[in-house]
């Protein structure tokens, strides 16, 4: 296996791609490794960081009319984008979505799903046999178990795949902080999205702002 290492491996806002697969009620309602609550908040905050960055990001679904829409805090963030429905299980068999994917030029796909061990593991793993960088974003996944999650994230892992959580994939995209074209939209994301690290962030600004004492 290569290793993924040095700072070229790093997410790079300019050459990422974001799928998002699959995010429909039937799958929300087997999710059983983790809180449901948490990967649609999750989901939506991978959203909107790669919208902050620039990132093309591809919404797909897999037989819409019978397992529903893709969630609506999801497809909100991106009002009136064409939505890709399937009849592949496997997406990365569907030539719409690769050749939407081909056409930004970009090779470090990142990719989150419903369920991780078949949505996400199929076609991370064949996109990893034809050459192509992946990070898939585990908290923005899940599935039917604990178990099946975890077996599946390990088989990513020995296929070469990357794994990271949305905040540390918007963290890197951002990288430094002198880089203040995006900063303001990623602050915004992690206080609505990210928990005590968002207020975190408010109380250090409440605390920056307030004058000295006499």
């Amino acid at each position: 296996m290569t290793l993924r290492n040095g700072l070229d491996s790093l997410l790079r806002p300019e050459d990422s791609v974001l799928i998002l697969i699959d995010h429909q009620p039937y799958q929300l309602a087997n999710l059983n490794s983790h809180d449901p609550h948490m990967v649609v908040n999750n989901t939506v905050a991978l959203a909107k960081s790669a919208k902050a960055f620039g990132v093309p990001t591809i919404l797909t679904s897999v037989l819409a009319a019978r397992g529903g829409l893709l969630f609506k805090p999801l497809t909100d963030v991106f009002p009136g984008q064409e939505v890709i429905d399937r009849t592949f299980i496997n997406t990365w068999e569907d030539r719409k979505v690769v050749e939407v994917v081909e056409k930004t030029g970009r090779k470090q796909l990142i990719i989150a799903g419903l369920w991780t061990e078949v949505c996400v593991a199929m076609p991370t793993i064949q996109a990893l046999g034809e050459g192509w960088d992946v990070t898939v974003v585990t908290d923005a996944s899940g599935g039917t178990s604990v178990e099946a999650h975890e077996v599946a994230i390990q088989r990513m892992i020995r296929a070469g795949a990357n794994m990271m959580t949305w905040l540390a994939v918007a963290a890197e995209w951002q990288r430094d902080w002198a880089r203040t074209e995006h900063a303001e939209q990623l602050t915004e994301v992690m206080v609505q999205h990210a928990g005590g690290s968002g207020m975190a962030f408010l109380w250090e600004q409440q605390l920056l702002n307030t004058p000295v004492g006499g």
